[in-house]
């Protein structure tokens, strides 16, 4: 007997199996949080480009904030450096010293073993900045700010304040009866400043002696408006001084805690006596599954010719540089690098100790993620080979600012510490430690280690982050 109802339905039956058969094939990607989005990336990164892959640990839940999970892998305490930030673009122009504050670095001293008092010593102020143009100097000591007394117990939260317009109370040394006295409270806003770490050049003649003297706070070459900028100001610093004929070179790094390599080779070429771009200004090693590509082994980073460097005619093939606790990462690496090719004379204090660097790397496929993170990539040495200063690099002579001397002169000064030590020794003056000062302080930190380019070499040349991307895809 017919039957239309069955007609109908072995139809049904059929598209109805079809549609089953598609939904299965497709793949359903299931939904994740942004959160889990973050951190499946930030582990996709770090499996690949970790300089201690083999040692990474064991990470936290995909669904944690992605700064605690980025953390959770490190490999610490060995790794100090590797790092993450909320945002991508800030910290780039964060390593370009572009940032949002009052304008002035400090050092910073327990008063005496007496009391917990802490002071801040103003240890110099940016051109332009609100800073500058409320006419704070360096070597002023702030003692309050927004009126309350800096301590043990308190100074850190009141430095925090720095990040938005606050006053501080401020003390100005006053030569002729030889005291601090107390200048007006002065109020200070934040700004947008755009800082060139060129701070200052100087050429002195002592005893027939002619020295040139660079003070360099950081390493960029430029910014995103001008990116060859820094560097192109201190090659017209270094032909100035190859015009004038000096024969004694200070590198001031006593506060340069790192930056870009670029600028570092673009240095370290105006510095090294008859480099050509044949000749090696550091070797480079990555961790065991990028030295398992061929374009990842036997790195080198070449020096550059430069019509300015004046290399050959520094007496005793000699370059003299200023350090401190401060002096870190590129500035380091100009220090190794320069090594092999000639006497480099320290004069401060103990280096941070930091030869290995990063790549800021950004999520490029997921707009929704502003995360930028630093880690440790590679590890660098000369073209020796030479690598293992992570312990820093000892003075030939040593000195420290606010311990061996009461004040901070100001830079340029003859009689500022650091400088007279390297100048008296440039002139064959013997300054034994034993005869320098020693204050009743305690070094307690300074502004610097909160800088994102503190203790970073950042190499953010685009083959090289192109390399790593097409690895990845």
């Amino acid at each position: 007997m017919h039957n239309p109802t069955r007609k109908r339905f072995i139809p049904l039956l059929l598209l109805v199996a079809i549609l089953f058969l598609n939904s299965c094939q497709e793949k359903v990607e299931p939904e994740i949080s942004a959160n889990a989005a973050v951190n499946n990336w930030i582990q996709d990164v770090m499996d690949q480009v970790y300089f201690w892959l083999d040692d990474m640990r064991k990470p936290i839940s995909k669904e944690s904030d992605p700064e605690d999970y980025f953390e959770s892998l490190l490999f610490r305490p060995t790794d100090r450096f590797s790092a993450i930030f909320p945002d991508y673009q800030e910290l780039i122009n964060s390593l370009q010293g572009v940032s949002l504050e009052a304008g002035y670095e400090i050092l910073l001293a327990r008063e005496s073993q007496a009391n917990n008092n802490v002071i801040a010593f103003v240890s110099y102020t940016k051109k332009g900045s609100p800073a500058e143009l409320a006419g704070l100097l360096r070597g002023d000591r702030i003692e309050r700010i927004n009126g309350e007394r800096m301590t043990l117990d308190n100074y850190q939260s009141l430095l925090r304040k720095r990040s938005e317009n606050h006053s501080v109370s401020a003390f100005r040394f006053n030569p002729e009866n030889n005291s601090f006295q107390a200048l007006q409270e002065i109020n200070l806003s934040v700004v947008e400043i755009a800082e060139d770490p060129n701070f200052l050049d100087s050429i002195y003649v002592i005893d027939n002696e002619k020295i040139g003297y660079v003070v360099y706070h950081f390493f960029a070459p430029g910014t995103s408006q001008n990116p060859s900028g820094y560097n192109d100001k201190m090659d017209r610093i270094f032909e100035n001084f190859k015009a004038e004929g000096i024969n004694h070179l200070v590198l001031d790094f006593r506060y340069n805690g790192g930056g870009f390599v670029s600028s570092a080779i673009n240095l370290g070429s105006l510095i090294a006596p008859n480099v050509t771009d044949r000749d090696v200004f550091s070797k480079r090693l990555f961790n065991s599954f990028l030295m398992g590509f061929e374009q990842f082994q036997n790195t080198e980073s070449k020096f550059v010719p430069k019509s300015e460097n004046l290399g050959p005619i520094l007496k005793g093939n000699r370059v003299y540089v200023i350090t401190s606790g401060r002096t870190a990462s590129a500035s380091e690496l100009i220090i190794n690098g320069l090594k092999p090719y000639m006497d480099v004379f320290l004069v401060g204090d103990i280096t941070v100790g930091k030869n290995v660097g990063s790549i800021p790397l950004e999520d490029e496929d997921n707009k929704n993620n502003k995360y930028g993170i630093l880690p440790i990539v590679f590890k660098d040495a000369n073209k020796n080979g030479e690598s293992e200063f992570s312990n820093g690099f000892i003075p030939n002579i040593q000195g420290r600012e606010l311990i061996n001397q009461g004040r901070l002169l100001p830079f340029g000064d003859t009689e500022e510490l650091l400088l007279k030590l390297t100048l008296d020794h440039i002139r064959g003056i013997s300054t034994p430690g034993a005869r320098l000062e020693k204050w009743d302080r305690e070094i307690v930190g300074s502004s610097f280690e909160k800088k994102v380019r503190f203790g970073q070499i950042i190499d953010s040349d685009e083959n090289l982050k192109n390399q790593i991307l097409n690895i990845r895809k």
